[in-house]
């Protein structure tokens, strides 16, 4: 068992010291986020989703799957579902950097942390590209920066495609990503 501090906010170090035991740690401004392990509609989605962004992938950028560790702060570190990063940003340890884009996947367990805190914070962080996919409708909403705010890129539903330009051109349909 690990003992946390309790006169300070966490940071990194602290979550370096956290067990690998099938829980996701994450941290939001020194706050301990502990979430179970995904269930199998949402690693469906994951991997789906990896798949359709894959298609047209450009040079240069990779697809990632959590866990892996984003440090946007030496107090906010997080692990969205699927990310695409630029290759020179990686280290072998983490994304020091925002992503190009961070997709989470909703559960009823972090839909709000999802849509509120997390995506504040890459909002802030300055992450061209933010997604939500939520499988059990299923469906797809994507922003974009603007002028450092995000903007909604577009939205889709069901059998609906979703056509998008950034963070580069790509079409998926939601209800694809949860057969």
């Amino acid at each position: 068992m690990t003992t946390l501090p309790r006169s300070r906010p966490l940071t990194r170090a602290d979550l370096d010291a956290m067990p690998d035991d099938g829980h996701r740690y994450e941290l939001i401004d020194g706050v301990l986020l502990v979430t179970p392990a995904p269930g199998t509609r949402h690693q469906r989605a994951s991997f789906q989703l990896g798949l359709a962004l894959h298609r047209s992938l450009p040079p240069g950028l990779e697809i990632l799957h959590a866990p892996f560790d984003v440090v946007l702060a030496d107090d906010t570190v997080l692990q969205p579902d699927v990310i695409v990063v630029r290759r020179a940003d990686l280290t072998e340890k983490n994304l020091p950097t925002a992503p190009v884009l961070a997709v989470e996947i909703l559960s009823p367990s972090t839909r709000r942390v999802d849509l509120l805190l997390k995506r504040s914070r890459l909002e802030e962080a300055g992450c061209a590209c933010y997604w939500v996919v939520d499988p059990d409708v299923p469906s797809i909403i994507a922003w974009h920066l603007v002028d450092g705010r995000y903007a909604e890129a577009g939205r889709a539903e069901g059998t609906d495609v979703l056509v998008l330009d950034v963070p580069y051109p790509v079409t998926i349909c939601p209800a694809d990503l949860v057969r």
